[in-house]
């Protein structure tokens, strides 16, 4: 395995992301495919991708100084993620590139209403783990806010809670793609930040549908805070012994959804690891996700901190 780092990094970072990577595979087509059905496409691109990265990128964006913890392809589209990363001023000291192995694609239909399909391949994402996490010791126990979602191996973001929590960092955990998580995961989680169809996969069949039920039994098995996305409609903050937080969504022209959660949940990191409190920097996130579903892409949609906060102005 070959390691690439960048002159930037070190162990000083605001926001350490354990980062999924992938290329986005675009093509915009009118509806969902039928099984069995081909439809044409009207136009196709290739884009950099991946959650993790785009919560990073989000997160830079915003001020942050964000470093990577990930594990990228020896092919163009592991280079393609270097460049991005370079180009943002993402610390990379951290990602690993595996000789050998290619990187993560995500197959993406764009529907006409701007709402999407996805598939993801890991790549050498899949290879991502705990002793990567221990690797960066001195970066997670020295940085402000750690982040990562359900696409990389749960061992990886395991390690790097415990270590975030030794050094008093706050954790986010964006919980998607939803799949079952250890109870020791959830205990060390600071901020979960499901949407409505993930809030429901992990709390189980017995919250017959209620929001507020669902997030009461996340905070019941020892998860700080949840705030739940809700689309168009905005989100909603839970935290122990306190009355739900509503925000309410804004109404902008869609081009398509792609990242706008990987954007919440880079913006709330950012605003978290300035010292903004919960509620505040949940609506700097609400604003930056309002503000990239106006674009196409999932890295050109990604707002800047000064467009967010006209936004808010």
């Amino acid at each position: 395995m070959a390691i690439e780092t960048t002159a930037a990094g070190g162990n000083a970072a605001d926001v350490v992301c354990v980062a999924s990577w992938n290329a986005d595979l675009i093509s915009h087509v009118a509806r969902p495919i039928a099984r069995g059905e081909t439809l044409m496409a009207r136009s196709f691109s290739i884009s950099p991708g991946g959650k993790g990265s785009n919560a990073a990128v989000a997160a830079a964006r915003q001020g942050a100084c964000v470093a990577l913890i990930a594990r990228i392809g020896d092919d163009d589209f592991g280079r393609m993620g270097m460049d991005l990363w370079n180009a943002e001023g993402i610390a990379t000291d951290h990602v690993e590139r595996a000789v050998g192995e290619r990187s993560g694609v995500a197959q993406i239909l764009v529907y006409e209403d701007g709402d999407n399909s996805i598939a993801v391949y890991p790549g050498a994402g899949a290879g991502l783990g705990a002793r990567h996490a221990q690797a960066a010791t001195p970066l997670l126990t020295h940085c402000r806010v750690v982040m990562a979602s359900c696409e990389v191996p749960v061992e990886a973001t395991l390690q790097a809670f415990r270590l975030a929590r030794q050094g008093h960092a706050i954790t986010v955990l964006n919980p998607a793609p939803a799949r079952p998580l250890p109870e020791e995961l959830l205990a060390l989680v600071d901020v979960l930040t499901p949407n409505e169809s993930e809030l429901f996969d992990l709390a189980g069949p017995g919250c017959a549908g209620s929001i507020d039920a669902a997030a009461m039994q996340l905070l019941a098995r020892g998860t700080r805070s949840v705030l739940v996305t809700l689309g168009a409609a905005g989100c909603r903050l839970y935290q122990s012994g306190q009355a739900p937080v509503d925000l309410a969504g804004r109404t902008m022209p869609v081009a398509d959804t792609i990242g706008a959660g990987d954007t919440f949940t880079g913006t709330l990191a950012a605003a978290l690891a300035r010292g903004e409190s919960l509620p505040a920097a949940m609506q700097w996130a609400n604003a930056a996700a309002a503000l990239s579903v106006t674009r196409h892409g999932a890295i050109s949609g990604i707002p800047t901190q000064a467009e967010v906060a006209a936004l808010l102005g």
